[in-house]
């Protein structure tokens, strides 16, 4: 991919609706099948206990696939690269349903590991190029971008179960989910931005990715993207089980309460760009951890349902900006922006892996409620670290 023949204009806006596309694709890829893991679970005999070890190499795989990201970027481009990651995830997946069909773990938790190393690539590279796409447009894009990722799992969510009350076996939708997925992404990727041949100079610093674990302010921002991470997660994870343990409310009023958090999170990221434009990154990333701040007390000491999801709402737009700013703040500098990215991303994706069970441990000794009392400390980490985000002065740009 070195030239469109279009004009620059309209090879930006081309690449902006190519990466919407990806980033809807990779959050309909992963909700599709994780929203049908109890049909996972009882195909396989697996026990409740079990299924956290299998799902765990899903997270093994992303985690692992993370720090190779920026490398992998580095030399292929982000089109190539997230195109990559997309056939690691449809194997991943295809491997997935052989394990279903023959009812073997095996096979299953070797894919889920493909999936979770593709996930890791795809996301990096989506990044890179979202973030080279908004710089170009000149105003922000990113927290659309992330919008898109909701709006994917939602449609995923909804396929999964919609395949589920139709009866299609949980075989059946993971195997056209495998096999259409890269035509999307191939189709999606001609049209992100073209790439640029590599100077000898280029060719000799290699991807940076080394140096990037060294530098304050990428450390700093992935320590931002942690704290918003984790704030995220942890309503992604107990919210549910805080309406239903901490209130007493049915399974039907947790799932309202989760709804309202993740409309609240994928509105605040459909809107906040312009809040993000009148008033820049940190002063945006500081108010709304202060709204995030809110709907957490509002949760845990509200001492009502109505009150408690009203902080549902609050919480989402609190946490619905830290990972996209993040992502933008680590690719500021073109020249170094899929090492800072792979980087920023390594860390805070630790937070969806220690959140869960560092959580789940603090409510069986205190109760749900106050367990998540910890996320004040995420919020904290957060808010300090907001000041890294400030935009750096822009250098050559690299070769994709």
């Amino acid at each position: 991919m070195t030239t469109t023949g279009l004009s620059p204009a309209a090879d930006i806006l081309r690449a902006r609706t190519a990466v919407v596309v990806a980033f809807a694709a990779n959050g309909l890829a992963f909700a599709s099948f994780i929203s049908r893991t109890p049909a996972i679970r009882d195909t396989l005999g697996l026990s409740s206990g079990q299924l956290g070890l299998l799902l765990l190499c899903l997270s093994g795989g992303a985690v692992t696939g993370l720090p190779l990201s920026g490398p992998l970027v580095h030399r292929l481009g982000p089109g190539r690269a997230v195109l990559a990651g997309a056939l690691s995830v449809s194997t991943g997946l295809a491997l997935l349903v052989v394990g279903l069909f023959t009812g073997v773990v095996a096979p299953a938790a070797i894919g889920l590991v493909f999936t979770g190393l593709g996930s890791g690539v795809w996301d990096v590279a989506m990044n890179v190029e979202g973030a080279d796409v908004e710089r170009r447009l000149g105003r922000s894009l990113m927290p659309r971008l992330h919008a898109a990722f909701s709006l994917g799992t939602v449609a995923g969510a909804a396929l999964g179960a919609a395949s589920a009350a139709a009866g299609v076996p949980i075989e059946v939708q993971v195997i056209v989910v495998a096999a259409l997925l890269p035509v999307v992404v191939t189709v999606s990727t001609r049209r992100f931005l073209p790439v640029q041949e590599s100077t000898p100079e280029q060719k000799a610093a290699g991807s940076g990715a080394l140096t990037a674990w060294r530098e304050p302010r990428t450390l700093l921002v992935g320590l931002l993207v942690l704290g918003f991470a984790f704030t995220e997660g942890s309503a992604n994870d107990w919210i549910a089980v805080a309406m239903v343990d901490g209130y007493g409310t049915g399974e039907a009023v947790g799932a309202i309460g989760f709804g309202f958090f993740v409309t609240a999170m994928t509105l605040g990221r459909l809107v906040g760009g312009a809040a993000l434009e009148r008033f820049g990154r940190v002063a945006v990333l500081r108010a709304t951890a202060a709204i995030a701040l809110a709907g957490l007390l509002l949760v845990v000491l509200g001492g009502s349902t109505p009150v408690a999801l009203g902080g549902a709402l609050l919480w989402g737009v609190g946490a619905s900006l830290g990972f996209p700013v993040g992502m933008s703040a680590a690719a500021d500098d073109p020249a170094r922006a899929a090492a800072r990215v792979s980087v920023v991303s390594s860390i805070g994706y630790t937070a969806f892996l220690a959140g869960p069970p560092l959580i789940g441990l603090l409510a069986e000794h205190a109760g749900i409620l106050r367990a998540l009392f910890v996320v004040l400390a995420a919020l904290v980490l957060g808010l300090l670290a907001s000041g890294a985000t400030r935009p750096l002065p822009v250098t050559e740009p690299a070769a994709r």
